[in-house]
């Protein structure tokens, strides 16, 4: 059964690097090497493989591919640490609209009243 893999990188400059490959090695090798001159890490080398998740469905590592480059770089390293707790405070909606932070009416009221 052929495997996928999805993986993320730190650069030597801190900055981090999701991908999506079918052999690991090979590829961690092309962006160690920089194989590739256009390729987001070729300035940021040395590289080094902080979590890789294999997949036995190529669907279903790019979807995952997809979500997690949209994290922020904290939200990565949470996951590359296995920092679970961590991981899922910071998936937490923060913004003001968000239902777990809206005022009740009662709140509203009470404030209104003490105008």
């Amino acid at each position: 059964m052929k495997s996928y893999y999805i993986y993320i990188l730190k650069c030597a400059d801190e900055l981090l690097y999701t991908g999506f490959t079918n052999d690991i090695s090979r590829r961690f090798d092309e962006h160690q090497l920089g194989r590739n001159k256009s390729c987001f890490t070729y300035k940021r080398r040395p590289v080094e493989i902080i979590f890789y998740q294999e997949f036995n469905d190529a669907e279903q590592a790019i979807y995952f591919e997809k979500k997690i480059k949209k994290w922020s770089a904290s939200k990565k390293l949470a996951l590359a640490n296995n920092n679970f707790d961590m991981l899922q405070i910071l998936s937490e909606c923060r913004n003001f609209t968000h239902s777990k932070y809206k005022p009740t009416n009662e709140e509203v009221s009470t404030a209104l009243d003490q105008t």
